[in-house]
């Protein structure tokens, strides 16, 4: 969910001190992204943050003010972040101009997370932070793939707000409403900076998006790590009321911790806004748990037949 292009050239994109650049070749094609690794030693483990529609890995990295980066923030707590840009945005967006379908992506992440890990110490193992569509291919990845340790995901539901029917006729500031919310939850110069991030949604992945709540019937019986959902006070594409939240709950009952907050003085996208770094606080410290939870879980001794632990 992106904001709208002006007939301006967008700026160049600029990253946040030890953020840099990253290619990863994965199933023929060229992902682009950004990375930030901990200087002083290996990772406690890598953050791995996945982009919604219309947007770039950029959105995790965000330049209007100097505390929104999810990158930076998650180095200076030990973690390596990876951001990537999905199959069909960034550098391969020439290679797969339509997109590729939820499922095809999927497989592409999971092998871009071995190709990473092949080249880089990843720590402890991937933790997944995801927003909107993102959030739709976290979900879909941690169904079908196995040793992923927890899944932060935020603006993403399993019903729509909007029937379908309507989104197409949705006015462009209904819309840009949808996906930011009140002005005054962004800092001066968000705006401006976004345009280096926007990008064209697929063909491809655009048509699926109103498949997505059969979809998540399908796969929600399968997540089975610890999930952490977020909804922003102003979220206005998702239905997150109570009812709504328990129906969406009682279908992810594999799930061994399954937390849904709210985000107060937040947009759907809340990584860009002035609410970023207390929600990026708040998802790092749910992987501090999960991680810690494992370590319990792994240390603790095994029972011996007639002996007490």
């Amino acid at each position: 969910m992106s904001v709208s292009r002006t007939g301006r050239k967008a700026p160049s994109q600029t990253y946040s001190a030890g953020v840099r650049p990253i290619l990863l070749d994965v199933a023929g094609l060229t992902l682009s992204g950004l990375l930030a690794e901990p200087p002083d030693g290996p990772p406690r483990a890598t953050v791995v943050a996945v982009h919604g529609g219309g947007m770039r890995a950029g959105y995790f990295d965000g330049q209007a003010d100097a505390d929104l980066s999810l990158l930076t923030l998650g180095v200076r707590l030990g973690f390596t972040v990876l951001a990537l840009d999905r199959p069909g945005y960034g550098r391969s967006a020439a290679q797969v101009p339509a997109g590729l379908t939820l499922e095809e992506q999927s497989a592409v992440l999971s092998g871009a997370l071995d190709a990473f890990a092949d080249r880089h110490t990843v720590g402890r193992g991937f933790l997944l932070l995801a927003h909107s569509y993102g959030g739709m291919l976290a979900l879909t990845t941690v169904a079908r793939t196995p040793g992923l340790l927890a899944l932060d995901a935020s603006g993403v539901g399993h019903r729509y707000a909007v029937e379908s029917a309507e989104r197409p006729r949705l006015r462009r500031h209904l819309e840009w409403e949808r996906n930011w919310g009140p002005l005054g939850l962004y800092p001066p110069g968000t705006f401006r900076a976004a345009e280096a991030l926007v990008a064209p949604i697929p063909a491809r992945e655009a048509a699926e998006v109103p498949l997505w709540p059969e979809m998540f019937e399908e796969l929600a019986p399968r997540i089975d790590i610890p999930l952490r959902l977020t909804f922003a006070e102003h979220e206005a594409w998702w239905l997150h009321e109570e009812p709504d939240v328990a129906d969406m709950t009682s279908r992810l009952a594999k799930a061994p911790v399954l937390r849904v907050e709210r985000q107060s003085g937040a947009g759907h996208n809340i990584s860009l806004g002035r609410a970023a770094r207390s929600y990026h606080l708040r998802a790092l410290a749910f992987f501090e748990e999960c991680l810690h939870s494992a370590e319990e879980t792994t240390s603790r001794p095994t029972c011996i037949p007639g002996e007490a632990t």
